[in-house]
């Protein structure tokens, strides 16, 4: 068997594109026109694993930090790591595990930062990647917790929570779901971030154009009207094949004494929960500094919402003298 590395250049970006859309624990977050957005703050060092008979068996997204001698899986993104084919299989990963620790070297780079697709956006097992980080040697760097919901199988809202949404229910709201509100809703995002966590949002206002633009199917804007037709709450979502992440959420003073995010959600699960495409509701990580704080309210407010713990884990794997080789 033999696993041939190559590394991505921009004329094969069809060829990538094609590889991510039939993974299998791939999403639409390693397709190069999302990838690419951000691509004047990274140095791409991707590469494609292709077989004997010139099929790509895997794809790795990651970017390179020369200064301090690292290649990171991925650095802009939330999640990275192998992307597999759905033949691929474990000899074939270990072959790729060799390959890429043996290019990596030749580009003087000692440590590789690796991000695994959490199992909840796998469309079918896809683990393979974490046995033989066990097997190079790789330290678990950070685990972050994210809360989840299995649309199958979708827990209760707590007493706060179901009061809140019943509170909503009884006002002339409306929901709206439309991409031609979003300067409305990113005006009380911001706001929100810089009051309550003097924090930007992660994607400027032109950014999350540009990618909605790119992936109008993949991202949702869902807004809460007031009474008088004003954006009061609302939440943008990223879908992927199998699981529906909650990428923002905001609500303005009037939206919050409403409840008005608790009646969102409640309707978004049971939509997405009712229309068979997607197994899972992630609303995303509650951890700070690597893992090693705990949110504790906003956990509280996803689990009360029926979530219930994902890691998201980031590894550190040392290129020189590794094991696999």
């Amino acid at each position: 068997m033999r696993i041939e590395v190559v590394r991505y250049e921009d004329s094969m970006k069809r060829m990538w594109d094609d590889a991510v859309r039939t993974s299998r624990n791939a999403t639409f977050l390693f397709e190069r026109d999302f990838m690419d957005y951000h691509q004047d703050r990274f140095t791409d060092a991707s590469l494609l694993f292709v077989n004997e008979k010139g099929k790509i068996r895997g794809l790795f997204p990651a970017n390179i930090l020369a200064d301090k001698h690292r290649i990171d899986s991925h650095g802009g993104l939330t999640y990275g790591g192998l992307l597999l084919s759905e033949r691929t299989e474990s000899a074939e990963v270990a072959e790729m595990f060799k390959a890429l620790v043996f290019y990596y070297r030749s580009l003087n780079c000692h440590s590789l930062k690796y991000k695994p697709v959490p199992h909840i956006y796998h469309c079918c097992p896809a683990e393979e990647e974490c046995y033989f980080l066990f097997r190079a040697g790789a330290t678990l760097l950070a685990r972050a917790l994210s809360s989840a919901i299995n649309l199958r199988y979708p827990l209760p809202f707590n007493n706060l929570h179901l009061r809140k949404y019943k509170n909503a229910r009884k006002r002339n709201l409306q929901i709206k779901e439309t991409h031609s509100l979003l300067p409305e809703f990113w005006s009380i995002l911001q706001e929100v971030l810089i009051q309550r966590h003097s924090v930007a949002p992660v994607h400027s206002l032109s950014e999350i154009r540009k990618l909605i633009m790119n992936f109008p199917d993949h991202i949702k804007l869902y807004t809460i009207l007031g009474n008088t037709g004003e954006v009061i709450a609302g939440s943008l979502l990223f879908l992927t094949q199998t699981t529906v992440h909650v990428q923002y959420i905001a609500a303005n003073d009037m939206g919050r004494e409403y409840g008005a995010l608790d009646w969102l959600f409640h309707c978004l699960i049971e939509t997405y929960g009712n229309n068979g495409k997607h197994t899972f509701f992630d609303f995303g990580i509650s951890t700070e500094n690597e893992g090693k704080k705990l949110n504790q309210g906003l956990v509280f407010q996803k689990e009360g919402l029926g979530g219930r713990a994902v890691c998201y884990d980031t590894y550190m794997l040392n290129l020189d003298n590794n094991p696999l080789l």
